[in-house]
């Protein structure tokens, strides 16, 4: 039967997804190869290799290891590295694509590891409703902005502090894709400061058009003067002489 069901995978035929899991977590392991990467594909996917006499030819183990892969893996995505104010409300994005329809069965949970070093704890854990550690630093100031609907397991911090400082893991399960990546998320708060940090940009831009704005202003004044000027004169050219008034 399973060799029967190898031939099949290696055939080409589009194997159920039962059988899919059945291979990966039965007669897969039963399957020996020589070759390292498959050895570490078949790991990645949870079927830990074995010796058997069953046995197949690689492009065949390969094609069967990636069926399994495609059918019980999810994707997830994170920000590597997320900066925060102290006392302002940070988000941690999450986002996950999965391969089979989401169910009540979905989990999600969100791990913490301070900067100093330690063990990594548990703060948010969500199965159709979120429960949020009630102990803890976090205790009280962590909150679910995500919609699993939309693949979207996001929570957010109130009120930050520095101490906060540390790794974040959104982890995913939506069986029977359990198997995923696992994106990091590095959290850096600091004090808003009033420090005005010019860009390359802005300080291009203020080399370039404070000069011009300087030279429009210039060219402004003197104008303004020249018509100051020149009404001047023409109050002056309009008074009429001794000689005019006394022959009136």
């Amino acid at each position: 039967m399973r060799g029967g069901g190898a031939a099949a995978a290696a055939g080409g035929l589009v194997l159920p997804r039962g059988a899919l899991i059945l291979l990966g977590n039965g007669a897969g392991a039963g399957f020996s190869s020589s070759s390292g990467g498959q050895r570490a594909a078949e790991g990645r996917c949870g079927a830990a290799p074995g010796r058997g006499t069953a046995r197949m030819g690689a492009a065949g183990l390969a094609f069967l290891t990636l069926r399994i892969c495609n059918a019980l893996s999810l994707d997830i995505k994170a920000s590597s590295k997320v900066r925060a104010f102290v006392g302002e409300k940070v988000q941690l994005t999450c986002t996950f694509k999965s391969s089979s329809p989401i169910t009540e069965s979905l989990t999600v949970d969100w791990t913490y590891r301070p900067l100093t070093g330690g063990q990594m704890e548990t703060i948010f854990h969500y199965q159709s409703v979120a429960y949020p550690t009630t102990v803890g630093k976090f205790k009280d100031r962590i909150s679910w902005v995500g919609n699993v609907a939309k693949g979207d397991a996001s929570i957010a911090i109130q009120s930050p502090v520095m101490s906060d400082n540390g790794t974040f893991i959104c982890s995913v399960k939506n069986p029977p894709d359990v198997y995923h990546n696992i994106p990091q998320t590095v959290l850096i708060v600091t004090e808003r400061g009033f420090s005005f940090q010019l860009t390359s940009a802005v300080l291009l831009s203020i080399l370039v058009f404070l000069p011009s704005i300087i030279v429009v202003i210039l060219m402004l004044v003197r104008l303004g003067r020249k018509s100051g000027v020149l009404k001047e004169k023409k109050k002056s050219g309009c008074k009429k002489s001794s000689i005019e008034v006394s022959d009136e």
